[in-house]
């Protein structure tokens, strides 16, 4: 069983002459040279990163996988983590939704000028905290500054490379119909998050970002059933609506779900009725979405519920040829309506 680890320790900032970034820190100069050295290189400092070179060599085995993202966030800070949580979080995710075990990252920051240092920190310690508690490297990475005004506080662009384990086979072309649909939590929670900091939303309970790393449990799967866990995806933008919109368009078939099946936090369901939302299209950070062969879906289930960060797992459905390239939903009463794919911005900003 892997451990929902939280990330509570720090390391002391070391002392600088300067608490603020100005735009000379992009120069390329002796304020750049300073940052990356006093700021970046010595905090994930490594063997490839000790080289300073604009590009990393290391030796992989096997099959690879690559994956990029770029992470805008506002607020940069929010209840349950940070840009940079999402940052590692989410580029590791989406190498573990390949089936692979990530191994190394680039790290490019686009800084506005006028950013705390403090800050800064801060964003780069938790990036750090991850990536040493599950062995991945930052090997190569690039920082610039703009003018104030010209970004939002800052902004990152994370890559990856991970090593894809022996059984995986993990493609939208193997879905069968009659597989299941598995959500591994809560749906909704990370934007629902954003959103109400945004708003001022006050709950009774204080909801918080679900970002965290899904890989360990995701990598259990693949080692445990192999070829029988088809797809795997994380519904971040769009969220679960849109990702299974995306299955059901390209392979010509149909998906069915429960409503009432679909994992939902009571606070993030007050919040998407407050404003006008539903759920299933909210982003989300820390979950994913299984479709598996329908004959081990409940062992599969079994496997996730005794997780620390999969408990709220559930089937929400199953993959059928009767609406092709629909999704439907059925209600709690029997009805059924036609989910589409997300048109235009729901929550902008939201990673």
């Amino acid at each position: 069983m892997t451990k929902k680890i939280n990330f509570n320790y720090s390391c002391p900032m070391p002392e600088f002459d300067f608490d603020t970034i100005t735009i000379g820190h992009g120069s390329g100069g002796f304020l750049t040279n300073r940052l990356l050295e006093e700021v970046v290189f010595k905090h994930f400092s490594n063997e490839y990163l000790a080289q300073q070179h604009d590009g990393a060599v290391f030796q992989v085995d096997g099959k690879i996988a690559y994956s990029t993202d770029s992470f805008v966030v506002s607020p940069i800070f929010f209840p349950g983590g940070n840009i940079g949580d999402l940052a590692i979080n989410g580029t590791m995710n989406d190498l573990a939704m390949c089936g692979a075990v990530p191994k190394y990252l680039s790290l490019g920051l686009i800084i506005e000028e006028g950013l705390k240092v403090t800050e800064l920190w801060d964003i780069l310690q938790s990036i750090k905290q991850i990536s040493d508690f599950y062995d991945v490297k930052v090997v190569t990475g690039d920082t610039k500054v703009v003018e104030r005004g010209k970004g939002d506080k800052i902004f990152i662009n994370t890559s990856g490379i991970g090593e894809v384990l022996p059984k995986a086979n993990i493609g939208i072309d193997n879905i069968q119909v009659g597989d299941q649909v598995i959500v591994s939590g809560h749906v909704g929670t990370h934007g629902m998050t954003i959103m109400s900091v945004r708003e001022g939303l006050e709950f009774e309970t204080s909801l918080e970002s679900d970002t965290q790393y899904i890989g360990d449990i995701a990598n259990k799967l693949i080692d445990d059933f192999g070829s029988k866990i088809r797809f795997l995806r994380d519904p971040t933008r769009g969220g679960l609506a849109t990702v299974l919109n995306e299955i059901a368009s390209n392979l010509k078939l149909s998906i069915e779900i429960e409503e009432q099946a679909v994992p939902v936090l009571r606070e993030t369901s007050s919040a998407c009725e407050l404003l006008g939302l539903d759920p299933i299209y909210v982003a989300n950070e820390g979950i994913f979405v299984a479709i598996v062969a329908r004959e081990v879906s409940n062992e599969v289930l079994s496997v996730l519920k005794k997780d620390l960060k999969c408990t709220n797992a559930a089937i929400v459905g199953s993959v059928t040829v009767d609406y092709p390239k629909k999704v439907i939903v059925k209600s709690g009463i029997g009805g059924k309506r036609v989910v589409s794919m997300l048109i235009g911005e729901q929550l902008p900003r939201i990673c």
